[in-house]
């Protein structure tokens, strides 16, 4: 493989999110907002994770032509993307026929995406967080993905899991990217 050439005069060399951009464009995950930017400030919607794990996933076709969600247009970007994402249980839906899918995503929702694509596995200890309820649908995905690096509390003691993410690729990219790495990692050491 050739390495990618950066041309995003937004994504400088040396950022936390540098190598997880320029794998994200390489793998055809996501690209820019232009030719030469790639608005790292800019906020993530349901629909952009979401499709961001389908096509890391390989675009897989989904099993259904009809989507469950009446909010989810047959002719949007991420029509298959949320169709797949639901088949597999990595989305429910924020209802049972609503996805929202231009709502800002939350940190508990993505960590939650990621969990559910990585089958459910259980962490071996819970990751202590104040703000983090034992019985909270997102909290074994906490757990998961603090324990196996995927991302962090915002404090010692808080993981903030209501809190948006307005860093549409600067913080998601880099979980995604963190994840691919150890599930792929973890399909090698486990053959």
């Amino acid at each position: 493989d050739e390495p990618y050439t950066n041309n995003f005069t937004d994504v400088l060399e040396g950022a936390y999110y540098y190598d997880a951009v320029l794998w994200a464009v390489n793998e055809g995950i996501t690209n820019g907002t232009t030719e030469t930017t790639f608005s790292p400030y800019a906020s993530c919607t349901r629909a952009q994770v979401v499709t961001f794990l389908w096509r890391a996933a390989g675009c897989p076709e989904p099993a259904s032509t009809v989507c469950q969600f009446v909010d989810v247009p047959k002719s949007s970007f991420y029509y298959k993307a949320v169709m797949w994402a639901s088949e597999e249980g990595i989305t429910t839906g924020v209802t049972a026929d609503h996805f929202q899918p231009g709502a800002t995503v939350t940190r508990a929702q993505v960590v939650t995406f990621l969990w559910r694509w990585d089958m459910y596995p259980q962490a071996d200890k819970s990751a202590g967080f104040t703000d983090v309820p034992k019985h909270a649908f997102y909290a074994d995905a906490v757990d998961w993905a603090v324990e196996v690096g995927v991302t962090k509390g915002t404090t010692a003691k808080t993981f903030s899991p209501n809190d948006k993410c307005h860093f549409r690729y600067k913080r998601r990219l880099p979980c995604l990217y963190r994840c691919c790495r150890w599930w792929y990692l973890s399909l090698i050491c486990n053959r």
